[in-house]
């Protein structure tokens, strides 16, 4: 930036010096001029004050001398020769004519030298200099730009591609954990390119690519990152996203681009994050055969395996859409390992949270164990962001080690969102989400066969008024007809407990409602559990519309069968309001219990709630008696619910 402001402002000093120096080499004779005039030297002449003079022809340089200081040489540049030689010449040849030898003025002529023309011409010179400084200067300015104009240009077909150097910290298979078989077979690549000769031996081929595939967070990236810091190869990373711009072509051209720098560096790994951004079926556009993405997938295809073989240059991709990727993507030859990275099991988990803890001070009543147990379903970036939250709870509590409680409290803000304790809601609007979390933790309760309630609350959090959660026991592969049925009883827990206690319903329970009947519609249309319509799968498999693809399909079932449909999901939802309803009216005094301790103590946590529903002591009684039906009734019809 300090160089090109100099180059800039160049021209501008350059002119500045050449200024000075001229005022300075010209200063002598211009202050001679303002201290003798012409006439004043013509007068010298008439009054015999002179002693010897030489004019210069060439620049008009007078040097003389006076009598009065004959050893003082004197100068003036006369305005004209000519006229000099008129006015003084003249009368020197005849005093000397009239004067004795020792009192002639002794003069000369000069025609002056080349040294002296240049003098004369200085002033013209400088001046032609300091244009041609001028346009030299502003020509390569004006050449720079265009250079950099036709080099932005030509980048727009070159990749973006962004090169692991060995001055960063490099990420290995150590760092990387609940993924053992998944590391296993990335482990066979890199072995492969740092002995190649271990296979071609045997005659195995090494796959040409991989592609990494689950859902997003479960260490899809951090896997390829891994295979970059283990393989001592250069690793060419870049995102589907990259190769894709508004100009037709640029594309194809920077794919080109990336595998001629993979195969000059072969062998070679190159990573591309998010491939489904680039690799999408073709023909599913809608701008018509001429697509740009269509373009780019052609020649990632043709450069992966087309008449020009790449040897020596792995692939690695990584995507959580393979089902709208496209076929020829998929094939042997080109993508022929897929690597599933699935959400992580008990033991994975607990690694996960061994390689996250290793830098983190953690209390000794903080089990591992128990935190693996109690997050099922949970990536390992769910698990990372977890033991992060707890210790920003931490470190904003003054604390020198993570406890359980942070644990326990960021598993919460994981799940549900920021508790909100400074949100102000009203008395009705308490007890409407005190009877409504109720509801839910009862009816699971009651059902049996369900994951034990960890903690009920209405306190305000993210998105919710309340929240009752549950904390699973084991990790589960499959669900029965029985546990979705039961799911969708739980849901309706928080509606059937408005309307039998509150005489009334809100828009709390929107969606339970929406969830329960996507189980419910699920169950008929993708599962084959209704009875009527019987294993069948209705539906085109895909949940929804992505570049036009599902625009030209139609549905591949009957109205009569859609009427079935409705009435199936109809009859799940109806049959398990049904089963709710009796659940909680035989169970209405524990119903009446727990919401009345919930709107004096906001939350029941897990042990408290299980001792409540066996009948048992619990550790903090309630201060009032729990509230009755009647007592209930009365209140809501004192109090007229609106819906915003």
């Amino acid at each position: 930036m300090k160089k090109n402001k100099l180059i800039q402002f160049f021209p501008l000093l350059l002119v500045g010096v050449v200024l000075l120096t001229s005022v300075f080499f010209f200063s002598t004779d211009t202050k001679d001029r303002k201290k003798t005039t012409y006439y004043d030297i013509v007068e010298m002449f008439r009054n015999d004050e002179i002693a010897s003079y030489i004019l210069n022809y060439s620049n008009g340089k007078l040097e003389y001398t006076k009598k009065d200081d004959p050893e003082t040489k004197h100068s003036y540049s006369v305005p004209s020769v000519t006229l000099f030689v008129n006015d003084v010449h003249s009368y020197v040849i005849e005093y000397n004519k009239d004067n004795d030898s020792d009192a002639d003025i002794i003069y000369d002529y000069e025609a002056g030298s080349s040294g002296e023309w240049l003098t004369s011409l200085l002033p013209l010179l400088i001046s032609v200099v300091m244009v041609v400084i001028l346009m030299f200067v502003m020509t390569k300015k004006m050449n720079q730009s265009i250079t950099n104009e036709t080099n932005r240009t030509l980048s727009f077909g070159k990749a973006r591609i962004k090169k692991i150097g060995d001055d960063k910290k490099k990420t290995t298979f150590a760092d990387v954990a609940g993924v053992d078989e998944e590391k296993e077979e990335l482990a066979e690549i890199v072995d492969f390119l740092k002995d190649p000769t271990k296979y071609s031996d045997l005659g195995a081929r090494i796959p040409k690519g991989v592609l990494l595939v689950g859902p997003p967070g479960t260490g899809k990236t951090l896997l390829a990152r891994a295979v970059a810091g283990e393989a001592n190869v250069p690793f060419l990373s870049i995102s589907g996203s990259d190769f894709l711009e508004m100009y037709v072509g640029v594309g194809a051209s920077r794919v080109r681009d990336l595998f001629d720098q993979a195969k000059k560096n072969a062998p070679s790994i190159i990573f591309i994050d998010e491939i489904d951004a680039v690799g999408r079926h073709r023909g599913a556009g809608m701008g018509g055969g001429h697509d740009e993405r269509e373009q780019t997938l052609n020649q990632m295809l043709v450069e992966m395996d087309g008449f020009v073989t790449n040897s020596g240059v792995i692939v690695i991709a990584a995507t959580n859409r393979p089902d709208i990727l496209d076929p020829a993507l998929l094939r042997p030859g080109r993508f022929d390992r897929q690597v599933m990275v699935g959400y992580p099991d008990l033991k994975g988990r607990l690694a996960i949270l061994k390689v996250h803890a290793r830098n983190k001070s953690i209390a000794p009543d903080v089990d591992l164990n128990d935190i693996a147990r109690s997050t099922v379903g949970f990536t390992g970036a769910d698990l990372e962001n977890l033991l992060n939250e707890a210790a920003l709870l931490a470190a904003r509590r003054s604390l020198k080690a993570i406890t359980m409680a942070e644990i326990d409290e960021a598993t919460l803000k994981v799940i549900v969102g920021t508790e909100k304790k400074s949100h102000k809601i009203s008395d009705d609007e308490r007890k409407l989400t005190a009877f409504h979390e109720a509801g839910h933790a009862l009816s699971q309760f009651f059902l049996g066969g369900q994951d034990p309630v960890h903690q009920v609350s209405i306190v305000p959090r993210g998105m919710a008024g309340g929240f009752t959660i549950s904390r699973p026991v084991e990790d589960k592969s499959y669900n029965s007809k029985k546990k979705m049925e039961q799911q969708i009883v739980i849901l309706l827990g928080g509606r059937v407990a408005e309307a039998i206690v509150l005489n009334d319903i809100s828009t709390g329970a929107s969606n339970d409602i929406e969830r329960a009947s996507e189980i419910a519609r699920k169950m008929v249309t993708k599962y084959g559990m209704s009875e009527k319509l019987g294993p069948i799968a209705f539906g085109t498999g895909h949940d929804e519309v992505f570049l036009g693809k599902d625009y030209g399909t139609v549905r591949n079932y009957s109205e009569n069968v859609a009427a079935v449909i409705d009435e199936e999901v109809n009859a799940i939802i109806s049959g398990a309001y049904k089963t709710c309803e009796a659940i909680l009216i035989e169970n209405r005094a524990k119903l009446d219990e727990l919401a009345s301790y919930l709107m004096q103590y906001e939350k029941i946590d897990g042990a408290e709630f299980e001792k409540m529903m066996r009948g048992e002591e619990y550790a903090i009684p309630l201060l009032t008696e729990s509230v009755t039906n009647d007592e209930v009734s009365e209140k809501t019809e004192n109090n007229t619910t609106t819906e915003e």
